[in-house]
């Protein structure tokens, strides 16, 4: 497979991270270099990685993750989604909320959104890719994606406040069912 189609592949798997990255953005939290480069670093790593590990498992596991991978992005996405729009819409000022750029709640995000990079991993080894340079190019783009989409998302959300991050829960929500509805039909 070209270099270009690759690239292309990654754009497209790169699209989910960065709305993810937009919606965790909007919350304030991941305005700072540190932040910015956990999320980025683990975004790119989980793509690459499960893009790599889908690779590996070729296509005797390929029924199993098919049919479960769409349900368990849309839980992860909406779980962490509603603990967002639970923290937005809270008056209180000082409400404790989860920060989804560290911790349990970031790999969350990032294996929800990464489950279509082991499919597309999955295809590759029918295709007798080079899995190394595909994955490194994957994670590469994600990282820059992620990185656009938390400084897009910061910007939003200085501006308009919790407001931003109601709707950064909804858009994790939006991504989750989008993912099981593309699944269905």
């Amino acid at each position: 497979m070209e270099l270009f189609t690759t690239l292309l592949i990654a754009v497209g798997l790169a699209m989910d991270v960065f709305a993810v990255s937009l919606g965790i953005g909007t919350s304030g939290r991941a305005c700072a270099p540190r932040p910015i480069f956990r999320v980025a670093f683990h975004c790119g790593l989980f793509q690459g990685l499960m893009t790599f590990l889908g690779w590996l498992a070729g296509s005797t596991v390929s029924n199993l993750v098919a049919g479960v991978a769409p349900w368990l992005a849309m839980g992860l996405l909406g779980f962490v989604g509603w603990r967002m729009i639970q923290s937005g819409c809270d008056t209180c000022e000082e409400a404790p909320c989860e920060d989804a750029s560290r911790g349990k709640t970031l790999v969350m995000v990032c294996i929800a959104t990464s489950l279509d990079a082991m499919a597309v991993g999955l295809s590759f080894s029918l295709l007798r890719i080079d899995i190394l340079s595909a994955s490194l190019l994957i994670g590469l783009v994600s990282v820059l994606f992620s990185v656009a989409g938390l400084l897009a998302g910061s910007g939003l959300g200085l501006r308009f406040g919790k407001r931003m991050e109601v709707l950064g829960g909804v858009l994790l929500n939006g991504i989750g069912l989008r993912i099981l509805l593309s699944h269905l039909f």
